[in-house]
Formats: C-alpha cells, structure tokens, sequence
C-alpha cells in the first residue's frame, strides 16, 4: 500500500499544509460517547442555551483530533511517532462551524539514529468567521524514507 505522506528530507522550514471540516451535531454526540464525557455543555441542549455558549460546544479535546488529523495526513505512511500537540483553547466550537486547520513547519531537528528527525510545527484551527479556535504546537518523528 502506498502512501502519500512527506518524508523528513522533502519538507523545509516555512512549509505549510491546511485541511477543513465542518463540526456537525453527530461529532458532538459521538465525542461524548468515545471519551466519556458527558458534561451537559456538549449533550444538554436546554442547560448549553443557558450556559454562557448559549448551545451545545464541541469536546476540546475533539477540537484538538480535528486539529492535529492534518499532521497525520501530511505525513501518513513517513511517521514514525506523534510525539506531542500542546493545545490552546481560545473559542467555542458549534455544530455547523467549518474548521480550517493551519500548520507551519518551524523546525527541523536531525535525529540519524532514527534515520529521519522531528518537525516542529505550529498551528491555528479557525471558525468560518476567522475566528481562532485553537493555538497549537506539535512534533512529529518523521522517517528519512
């Protein structure tokens, strides 16, 4: 199977990769469900209406696997290890919110026992509105090849 992911030694300090996805009411329903969480801001309508979001928000951390999928796809099949996604929460996300997620390779550290190195990246995940959603940085173990 092939796939078509980047290697260490075809991306560059300055690259940039963006995906988008729209949240639906199912991604809300299914968070609670996978993770456990079901605090009433995500799966109680009339409580989330009263609640300073005024309806139902999105897991953060759902916010976080939407944002850092892009880093998997970029690198699908050349990495060797997710090593970290630190997360910034900055604003609700609402069913019906189309999600851009935005990342910037500001890093290269050569690691030849492992025969690649990691990508240093940060990253901003923006409502339809240009709002920022979330602030992150991450690091991937990239393969050479």
């Amino acid at each position: 199977m092939k796939f078509d992911g980047r290697y260490y030694g075809q991306v560059a300090v300055g690259d940039t990769f963006s995906e988008a996805l729209t949240v639906t009411d199912n991604h809300i329903i299914i968070a609670a469900r996978l993770i456990g969480d079901f605090n009433p801001l995500h799966v109680n309508q009339a409580f989330a209406e009263q609640s300073r979001f005024g309806a139902r928000i999105l897991h953060g951390v759902m916010t976080a696997a939407i944002a850092g999928a892009p880093v998997g796809n970029y690198f699908a099949g050349t990495a060797i290890a997710y090593l970290e996604q630190n997360n910034r929460f900055t604003a609700p996300v609402y069913a019906g919110d189309a999600l851009t997620t935005s990342w910037t390779i500001t890093e290269k550290i050569d690691k030849p026992k492992s025969n690649g190195g990691i990508v240093v990246l940060a990253g901003t995940c923006c409502n339809q509105n240009g709002v920022i959603v979330l602030e992150a940085n991450a690091k991937m173990l990239v393969s050479n090849a």
